[in-house]
């Protein structure tokens, strides 16, 4: 993944966790669910993921790139879950 790219998706992470409080309203309007807000976090890492590699890079994501978010995510995904539960 291109470092420009990591860098933003790192800092969607950081921004996500820190508008929890966003993502538990939703949450608590379709009953409260933690899958839901795990899911809801993690779609908004995705589409940064995906929206700063095509700003940035002027193209849309290799599978190669992907992978390399996947691994980033996985790394970071303990701390999301933890957050919403």
């Amino acid at each position: 993944m291109d470092d420009r790219v990591r860098a933003v998706v790192s800092e969607k992470i950081d921004e996500t966790l820190s508008k929890s409080q966003e993502i538990r309203r939703i949450q608590k309007l379709v009953a409260g669910s933690n899958d839901l807000a795990v899911g809801i976090a993690i779609g908004r890492i995705y589409n940064s993921f995906h929206y700063q590699t095509r700003r940035i890079l002027k193209r849309s994501a290799t599978d190669e790139e992907f992978e390399d978010f996947l691994a980033m995510l996985d790394a970071q995904i303990g701390k999301i879950r933890a957050e919403f539960s």
